[in-house]
């Protein structure tokens, strides 16, 4: 796109439609070149939209790995392993590293900790064949220990 090329809104929301990466090309060029009147706002704002929606689903389900790691950890002993410490090692950091880049996702951890707890009581229960029924209804780990890149029940 040369700048001397003037491309219309609805130009864009087409292109957004037919080439998704041609039409993120365009947005950051125009975005650049200070012609905000051409952007395909709409669109563009949808995208913004869906890429905090997304951080956050990614937060929920590094937060699910690690709670059921340390569900199995605590109640099947019998059973631990280093690949069980390698996924709470890095589902841990994944956590941290969300945190640390997004320091505003903190109150969507504390949001959906409960939850989650509750979807990794489920579907640890499934997996383990342990019954949902012998794992506490609240969490028994700390938000601190949760993310504790230390911490084994």
């Amino acid at each position: 796109m040369s700048s001397q090329t003037t491309v219309s809104a609805g130009s864009l929301a087409h292109l957004y439609q037919q080439d998704y990466a041609l039409w993120l090309d365009t947005t950051c060029q125009l975005l650049r070149a200070g012609r905000l009147a051409e952007v395909d706002v709409a669109n563009l704002l949808e995208e913004l939209e869906d890429m905090g929606r997304s951080e956050k689903r990614v937060l929920s389900s590094n937060l699910i790995v690690v709670l059921m790691h340390l569900l199995k950890y605590a109640y099947q002993p019998g059973q631990r392993s280093n690949s069980w410490r390698f996924a709470l090692k890095e589902h841990r950091r994944r956590l941290r590293e969300a945190l640390n880049a997004s320091p505003s996702l903190k109150p969507h951890f504390e949001q959906v900790f409960a939850d989650c707890y509750q979807e990794a009581r489920d579907l640890n229960a499934t997996e383990t064949g342990v019954g949902l029924e012998n794992f506490p209804l609240e969490c028994p780990f700390s938000r601190d220990q949760v993310l504790d890149r230390e911490y084994l029940p």
